[in-house]
């Protein structure tokens, strides 16, 4: 009966993982087709996350310039939704640090910087959807991805409304030449594999950045769940930050 339990557990856990997963991918990919669903949003979203890389401050007057003056009245609203885009589709907090001048700090919560992979267009918004949800793929399936795995996020994408905006001429090579390139991702051949398969693990650039913690809280954030509910997961993480402080 003791066997029987733990497998139910572990069954219950593995549906959890899965779950978290499947959850994250729709919800970003719902996030995204809001954003290119809504223009004055749109508009928003490729300047604060330069603002973010560049590590400079943005206010609400310089918001206000890019967006058409018949939408000042609804601003509230608006900048309400692009928060939360930016919070749960990239990782990114922006916080008021002076309430008198409307003036907005962006913070990291998965520690990504994106240097050098972001672009003044929309291009930039699909190229960190990519690199988050690659990340959290390889994570999710016990730190090692397989091709299949890359290749099924990236149909479900192509099914996407809207998904002219979405496009980068050649997701597979920005996945596999650029992101490698930046060291966010490692793609290496599967050991004695004949025919050769490949697959793809974190690059030292996201190990460094990021964390398994970050990437839970953040995707247990995304799902409204308490991160310690997936319990394989926390303990995985938990373990990873224990020995980095002992190291």
């Amino acid at each position: 009966m003791a066997s029987r339990q733990r497998r139910q557990s572990s069954e219950c856990s593995s549906r959890q993982e899965e779950d978290l997963y499947t959850s994250q991918q729709s919800l970003v990919l719902q996030f995204l087709c809001h954003v290119f669903l809504d223009d004055k949003v749109a508009k928003l979203l490729p300047i604060l996350l330069l603002k973010y890389q560049k590590k400079e401050l943005i206010t609400r007057a310089e918001m206000l310039q890019i967006v058409d003056h018949d939408y000042h009245e609804h601003f509230p609203l608006m900048f309400k939704a692009v928060c939360e885009c930016m919070c749960l589709g990239f990782g990114i907090d922006v916080r008021e640090i002076d309430s008198s001048g409307h003036t907005y700090v962006l913070l990291p919560i998965l520690g990504l910087t994106y240097n050098r992979i972001l672009s003044d267009d929309y291009k930039s918004i699909s190229k960190i959807d990519l690199l988050i949800v690659t990340l959290t793929i390889i994570f999710l399936k016990g730190n090692c991805a397989s091709e299949e795995d890359i290749r099924e996020f990236l149909r479900t994408r192509e099914m996407l409304p809207q998904k002219d905006h979405f496009v980068i001429e050649e997701p597979w090579k920005f996945i596999t030449e650029d992101l490698v390139q930046e060291g966010y991702l490692e793609y290496r051949q599967v050991p004695n594999s004949d025919p050769a398969c490949y697959e793809f693990l974190w690059g030292p650039r996201a190990k460094a950045e990021t964390s398994k913690m970050k990437v839970l809280e953040h995707l247990a954030k995304v799902n409204k769940r308490d991160p310690k509910s997936y319990t394989r997961l926390y303990e995985e993480a938990l373990r990873e930050e224990s020995e980095a402080a002992q190291s």
